[in-house]
C-alpha cells in the first residue's frame, strides 16, 4: 500500500462524513443565524472555532496531497463566513484530492518532506509526514469539528463519525 492509498481516500471519506454532519447541524440549528453562532463556537477559549477546524482540516488534506503528489497545493484565503462558504471550500478540497494522480505517490516512502510550522521547521520522510503529522492533524481537526457540533446539541453518533464502509455500501 502506498502513501496515496492511505491518504487521499481517507481524506475524501472524512470530508464526505463532515458534509453529512454539517447537514445535520444545519437542520438542528434551524436558521442561518443559529448556524453561524455554531460555526463561531469552539470547545475552549484557546481552540479554533468550528469554522477554523474545517479550514485547517482542508489545509492539512490539500497540503499533504500536494506534498506527497509532488505538486503545488491550492491556496484558500480562509474568508469563509457561513455554511455555504464552508461547503464550497470542502468541495474544492475534495475536487483537488480527486484530481491527484495515484502513480505520483508510488515510491515516496523515503522522500523527504520539510515543513514550516508555528513551532519551527520539521523534517520527515514522506511516510512519517503522512502517518505522524498529516493524518493525526486531519483527524484532530475533523474530530474537534464533530465534538463542537455534539457540544452544541447536534444529534451525531459514532456511526455518523465512521460513515459508510467501502466494502459495505
Amino acid at each position: 500500500m502506498n502513501n496515496y492509498d492511505i491518504s487521499v481516500p481517507v481524506f475524501i471519506k472524512g470530508f464526505n462524513n463532515l458534509l453529512k454532519w454539517l447537514a445535520k447541524a444545519e437542520a438542528f440549528a434551524g436558521s442561518d443565524e443559529a448556524m453561524n453562532v455554531m460555526l463561531a463556537s469552539g470547545l475552549a477559549p484557546d481552540m479554533f472555532s468550528l469554522k477554523g477546524q474545517i479550514q485547517i482540516a482542508s489545509d492539512m488534506a490539500k497540503g499533504c496531497g500536494a506534498r506527497l503528489g509532488g505538486i503545488e497545493a491550492p491556496r484558500f484565503d480562509d474568508s469563509e463566513q457561513n455554511l455555504t462558504d464552508l461547503r464550497i471550500r470542502i468541495a474544492k478540497t475534495i475536487i483537488f484530492l480527486e484530481d491527484l494522480l495515484p502513480q505520483k505517490f508510488i515510491d515516496t516512502a523515503t522522500t523527504e518532506v520539510n515543513i514550516k510550522t508555528m513551532y519551527g521547521a520539521l523534517d520527515f520522510s514522506s511516510r512519517d509526514y503522512l502517518l505522524q503529522f498529516s493524518l493525526p492533524n486531519f483527524f484532530f481537526h475533523i474530530t474537534t469539528a464533530y465534538n463542537i457540533m455534539r457540544h452544541n446539541g447536534v444529534p451525531l453518533g459514532k456511526m455518523d463519525y465512521l460513515g459508510v464502509f467501502a466494502d459495505r455500501g
